[in-house]
């Protein structure tokens, strides 16, 4: 079955590579990454229905859940260690899990793919609910940890998606999903390394994921992402760049707010806007369910009663 998926074919646009320059080889790598994202593309109505799964998740309280092995299951890792700084979210709300565990991170446990009993035990580990969704994570469709992931967490009421980058119809008899994303990105530049464009396209799929339903929380105002945390210096010039650009007060001014607002740059962009003390600037995001837009347009309406 392996022999018909697309990941593991040989490419016949790279069929040549091992005599390439390295200039060839960057402009035949690049050539075939242009193809990874008209992929994901074709599989919008479905990211979009995760984007909704997930954001419903975090606005019941539940998290999202990543599952993978070997590059996959890192890239889920990635995504959810990456949520905290860029959105304010608490480290529980996205976590992933990986074949091996946390040494897999760092060097490949032989074997650790092939038990679907680990990927249940790992999820019964979590606790995982009808209020959570469990992604999966598998480039072949296939990756036993992966469905014994997925199969403990329908069991247990939870939400699933499942991201894979082989046709529907060569993925494994029997697999229940409630979405299916899969982006079908065709033979790797280098047959069967699924670390190459199935891996770009699954960081993808991730992004668009967790991004989407972090703006349906209200996390991003525009296009910025204003509840960030500072965490490091760059990060803090960031905010106060943000709120000299958005809310039109100084540098000082900008610092000021930060400090009155010990470092929520959601709270001190709406004091700079909306002209509020923070105690009425936190009053009206709560009220707005932490949307800057609603609650700007909730003081417009009470200024106009």
């Amino acid at each position: 079955m392996l022999s018909r998926l697309g990941t593991e074919q040989i490419n016949p646009q790279t069929r040549e590579i091992d005599l390439a320059s390295p200039l060839e080889i960057a402009e035949l790598m690049n050539a075939q990454d242009e193809l990874v994202a008209k992929a994901v593309g074709r599989q919008k109505h479905a990211i979009a229905a995760a984007i909704e799964q997930v954001s419903q998740s975090f606005k019941q309280g539940g998290r999202l859940v990543y599952a993978g092995s070997g590059t996959s299951g890192r890239l889920g890792i990635l995504d959810a260690s990456e949520c905290p700084p860029t959105f304010g979210s608490p480290p529980e709300m996205v976590q992933g899990l990986i074949a091996g565990g946390p040494e897999a991170m760092f060097r490949a446990q032989e074997g650790a793919e092939d038990s679907p009993e680990q990927g249940a035990a790992d999820v019964r580990n979590l606790n995982l609910g009808p209020h959570d969704t469990l992604c999966g994570l598998a480039a072949s469709g296939r990756t036993p940890y992966v469905l014994g992931a997925m199969a403990e967490a329908r069991q247990r009421g939870a939400a699933t998606v499942f991201v894979c980058c082989v046709k529907p119809e060569h993925l494994p008899e029997g697999l229940l999903t409630d979405i299916l994303i899969a982006v079908e990105v065709g033979p790797e530049v280098i047959a069967g390394s699924t670390r190459l464009k199935s891996g770009t396209a699954q960081k993808m799929v991730c992004n668009m994921i967790t991004t989407g339903a972090m703006i349906r929380l209200g996390k991003v105002w525009q296009n910025v992402m204003v509840d960030l945390q500072l965490t490091n210096q760059k990060l803090h010039e960031r905010a106060r760049r943000i709120l000299m650009t958005y809310g039109g007060v100084s540098y000082d001014e900008a610092v000021s707010l930060l400090q009155q607002t010990n470092g929520h740059v959601k709270t001190a962009l709406l004091m700079a806007l909306g002209n509020f003390s923070e105690a009425e600037a936190r009053l009206q995001l709560k009220r707005a369910n932490g949307f800057i837009r609603k609650a700007l347009t909730s003081q417009e309406k009470n200024s106009d009663e």
